[in-house]
C-alpha cells in the first residue's frame, strides 16, 4: 500500500510537468524556407530558431490557451492563438514587411527636400546654394523640371498653369499671400527665407487629397522640429543686413530671423534698366516658437514684412514715363500641433491668419487692396497595420478682400468679395507588398461664392520594378475658385477645373537619381472676358478650356566625382488655352516649349570654398503682334542665364559669399507691349519687356556664433 501511494505521487508529479512539443515550418509567401526565424510563446522563455529548411521545434510545460509568435527580419510578425495540448504541427507563411528602407514609395509628381525622405531630389542646403537663386526658394525651384522661368513675374508657373494655380503651405497650413507685392513686369520674390525650414516638398501634380484649391501644384514648407543648439547668425550684405537667433530650453525653443533690405546703395553703384525714384526698401522677420509635449509638438510661426518703392515706368502709349509708387504690409500667423493620441492614432491640427495691405499709386491714381484670410485644419491618421493607413480631415478657408480705386479726377470705385470654403477628405495608404502600394482618396469642397459642391477623386499607384527603380501612376481631379482679379468684379462663376494624368519612373542609387515623368492635364471651366484686362464692366463666363502635356527629365549625381554635385533638368511642354480674352486656343505667353537647366556645386578642399554654377535655357515664348494677321503667332528669342557663386569659409563659422546672376549679360526679352493705335505707316510700335538689370551682383559676410564653434550658414546662402 505504501509503495502504491509513492507511485501515485510520482506519476502525478511527472504528469504535471509533462512537456508538449511545438514544431512547424516557417516560409515566405512563395514557399521558400526562412532560416533564422524566431518562434516563441508570448510571455514565456519557451521558443526556438528555425533551421536552414525553415523547421523549428521546442518543448514547453505551459498549458492551455497561449499566443505563438513568429518573427523574421524585414518580414511582418505573425501571431496565432493556440491551445498547447491540442497543437498540431503547421506551416507559417510570412509576408515581406513594408516599412523597410527599400520599400516602394509614391513618387509621381513630387520633389521632396529633407534628409528623411526616400525620394529626396533636393535638400535644404541645395535650395539655397543654387547659383542665381539669391536666397530665394522659388528661384531655386525654377531649376527643376516642370517649372517655367517667367522673368517678368518671378512666381512659380508649373506645367502650363498660371502662378495662382500653386498653393503654398507652412506646416500644413495655407499661406494666402506667399509672394511680395510688385507692379507690372517687375519680378517679385517669395516671402519666406530658408532660415527656419528643415524641408520642402514641391508637387508638380497629382498631389494628395489633403490639399485643395490648386489647379497645378502645391509647395509644402516644414519648419525645424528641434534646433540642435543655441546660436546667433549675423549677415552683412551689399543689399542690407540680417540677424538670426535661436534659444533652446528643456522642452521649448524660440528662433527668429530679421532682415533689412535697401537697394539704394547697390543701385547707385550698379546701373539698372529701371528708372527708380526710390529703390526697394523692406523690413521683414520670421519667428518660430516650439513646445514639445510628451506626445506631440506645438509650433507657433509668425512672419511680417513691409516694403515700398517708387519707379518711373516707360509706357509705349504715353509720351512720358508713368510714375508708380507701391507700399505693402503683410502679416502671417500660423499655429499648429502634431502628435499621437494612442492606439496608433495621430492628430495634426492648426489655424492661420493672414493680412495683406497694398497701396499702389499709378500716374496719380490710387489702388488700395486689403485682404484678410484664415485657414482652420484638422487631420486624423490611424495606422491599422503596416499595410493599411487611413487619413481623414477637414479644412475651412475664409477670405475677405476689398479694393478701393480713386482717380486723380476724384472718380472712385469700390469692389471686393467674401468667401468661405469648407472641405473634407479621406485617403488610404495600402501596401500590398513592399513592391506595390496604392494611395486612394477623395476630397469634397463647397465654396460659398460659387455656391457649388465638388467631389475630387485622387489615386496613385507605385510598383517597384527592381532593386533601385520603380514606376508610379497618378490620377486626380482638382478645382479652384477664380482669383481675386475676377471675383472682385463678378460673383457668378463656377469652379475652374483640371484633371491630371501622370506616369513616373524613378531610379535612386548611391547618391544618384533619375526621374522621368510624362503627364497630361485637361482644363475646363476657365475664365473668359471680353475686354483687354478684367474690368468691373467686363462680360465674364466659365467657357474657357485647355490642355497641357509634356515630359520632365531629371538627373542628379553626387557620387562619381569627389566633392562634385550636379543636377540636369529638362522639360518639354505642349499646351494651349482658350481663356481670358483669347480669340481661340493658343499657347499662353508665359510658356516656353523647351526648358533646360544645369546646377553644379564643387567643394574645393584646399581653398575651403564651394563654387556654384547654374545655367538655364528656355526656348522662345509666344506673344501677340497686332502687325501680324494671326493671333499669338510671334515668338521671342530664347532665354539664357549663366550664374556663378563662390562661398569661402574664412573660418569654421565665418563665410564670405559672392555671386553674379546672368554673368554674361544676356539681353533676355520676355515679350512686348504694343501701342494701342498704329502709326502713319499702319504699324503698331512696340516696347520690349526686359529684365530689371543685365546682371545682379551680391556680396555677403555671414557669421555664426554657437557653442560648438563650427556651425556656419553655408546652408542658408
Amino acid at each position: 500500500m505504501k509503495r502504491a501511494v509513492i507511485f501515485f505521487f510520482l506519476f502525478a508529479a511527472v504528469s504535471l510537468n509533462a512537456q508538449n512539443v511545438i514544431k512547424g515550418i516557417v516560409q515566405d509567401t512563395k514557399g521558400s524556407p526562412l532560416p533564422g526565424a524566431n518562434v516563441y510563446l508570448e510571455g514565456t522563455y519557451d521558443g526556438a530558431i528555425s533551421d536552414e529548411a525553415g523547421n523549428f521545434s521546442f518543448e514547453t510545460t505551459t498549458k492551455g490557451n497561449q499566443t505563438l509568435v513568429v518573427t523574421f527580419l524585414s518580414f511582418e510578425k505573425v501571431t496565432q492563438a493556440i491551445t498547447v495540448e491540442n497543437y498540431q504541427p503547421q506551416t507559417f507563411k510570412l509576408r515581406e514587411g513594408v516599412n523597410t528602407l527599400d520599400a516602394v514609395v509614391i513618387s509621381a509628381g513630387t520633389f521632396a527636400a529633407g534628409d528623411n525622405s526616400k525620394i529626396t531630389a533636393l535638400k535644404p542646403l541645395d535650395i539655397v546654394t543654387t547659383a542665381g537663386s539669391a536666397g530665394n526658394i522659388v528661384a531655386a525651384l525654377q531649376t527643376l523640371p516642370g517649372t517655367q522661368t517667367v522673368g517678368e513675374d518671378g512666381r512659380l508657373f508649373v506645367r502650363g498653369g498660371e502662378a495662382n494655380e500653386t498653393q503654398t503651405y507652412v506646416d500644413g497650413i495655407r499661406v494666402a499671400q506667399p509672394y511680395g507685392a510688385t507692379t507690372n513686369n517687375l519680378p517679385t520674390r517669395g516671402r519666406f527665407s530658408p532660415f527656419l525650414f528643415k524641408g520642402i516638398t514641391f508637387s508638380t501634380g497629382g498631389y494628395s487629397a489633403e490639399f485643395g484649391e490648386a489647379l497645378s501644384s502645391v509647395l509644402l514648407l516644414n519648419t525645424i522640429e528641434e534646433p540642435e543648439q543655441e546660436q546667433t547668425d549675423i549677415a552683412l550684405m551689399t543689399v542690407g543686413v540680417g540677424l538670426g537667433n535661436t534659444q533652446k530650453w528643456e522642452k521649448s525653443s524660440l528662433s527668429f530671423n530679421a532682415n533689412y533690405i535697401n537697394l539704394k546703395p547697390y543701385q547707385w553703384i550698379v546701373p539698372q534698366n529701371i528708372d527708380w525714384n526710390k529703390p526697394v526698401q523692406s523690413l521683414s522677420g520670421e519667428t518660430v516658437y516650439r513646445y514639445k509635449f510628451n506626445t506631440g509638438m506645438l509650433k507657433v510661426y509668425a512672419a511680417f514684412d513691409h516694403s515700398d518703392f517708387d519707379i518711373n515706368q516707360k509706357d509705349i502709349n504715353e509720351p512720358n514715363p508713368v510714375r508708380v509708387a507701391l507700399k505693402n504690409n503683410n502679416f502671417y500667423l500660423n499655429s499648429s500641433y502634431s502628435g499621437t493620441l494612442g492606439n496608433a492614432w495621430s492628430l495634426q491640427t492648426g489655424l492661420s491668419y493672414g493680412y495683406s495691405y497694398t497701396n499702389v499709386e499709378p500716374a496719380g491714381n490710387m489702388v488700395e487692396d486689403k485682404e484678410n484670410s484664415s485657414h482652420i485644419k484638422m487631420k486624423l491618421r490611424k495606422n491599422f497595420s503596416s499595410r493599411f493607413k487611413l487619413s481623414f480631415g477637414a479644412d475651412y478657408f475664409i477670405t475677405d478682400f476689398n479694393e478701393d480705386y480713386k482717380e486723380s479726377t476724384n472718380f472712385t470705385f469700390s469692389s471686393g468679395y467674401n468667401n468661405s470654403i469648407a472641405a473634407t477628405y479621406a485617403e488610404a495608404d495600402i501596401f500590398f507588398s513592399k513592391n506595390l502600394a496604392l494611395k486612394a482618396g477623395v476630397r469634397g469642397s463647397y465654396s460659398e461664392i460659387v455656391d457649388e459642391t465638388v467631389v475630387e477623386p485622387r489615386v496613385s499607384l507605385a510598383y517597384k520594378a527592381g532593386k533601385r527603380g520603380q514606376f508610379s501612376l497618378a490620377y486626380g481631379d482638382f478645382h479652384q475658385t477664380p482669383m481675386s482679379d475676377y471675383l472682385k468684379n463678378f460673383k457668378g462663376f463656377e469652379y475652374e477645373k483640371t484633371s491630371h494624368y501622370i506616369l513616373n519612373y524613378l531610379y535612386n542609387n548611391e547618391r544618384r537619381m533619375f526621374r522621368a515623368e510624362a503627364y497630361y492635364k485637361d482644363y475646363s471651366n476657365l475664365i473668359k472676358y471680353d475686354t483687354d484686362t478684367p474690368m468691373y464692366n467686363s462680360v465674364y463666363n466659365n467657357g474657357g478650356k485647355g490642355y497641357a502635356k509634356g515630359v520632365d527629365l531629371f538627373w542628379r549625381d553626387s557620387y562619381n566625382i569627389k566633392n562634385f554635385d550636379y543636377m540636369l533638368s529638362y522639360s518639354f511642354i505642349d499646351t494651349e488655352r482658350d481663356y481670358r480674352n483669347y480669340e481661340y486656343a493658343v499657347t499662353p505667353s508665359y510658356v516656353a516649349k523647351h526648358n533646360f537647366s544645369i546646377v553644379t556645386r564643387y567643394w574645393i578642399n584646399d581653398l575651403r570654398s564651394q563654387l556654384g554654377v547654374t545655367y538655364t535655357f528656355n526656348s522662345g515664348r509666344p506673344y501677340d503682334d497686332p502687325n501680324e494677321a494671326e493671333f499669338m503667332n510671334s515668338m521671342t528669342k530664347s532665354y539664357n542665364n549663366l550664374s556663378v557663386s563662390w562661398a569661402w569659409l574664412l573660418s569654421p563659422q565665418k563665410i564670405l559669399y559672392f555671386s553674379v546672376s546672368n554673368v554674361l549679360g544676356y539681353e533676355n526679352v520676355f515679350g512686348y507691349n504694343y501701342a494701342n493705335t498704329p502709326d502713319l505707316n499702319g504699324q503698331f510700335a512696340r516696347q520690349a519687356i526686359t529684365q530689371p538689370a543685365d546682371r545682379f551682383f551680391f556680396v555677403g559676410f555671414f557669421w555664426t556664433i554657437s557653442d560648438d564653434k563650427k556651425t556656419n550658414q553655408l546652408d542658408n546662402l
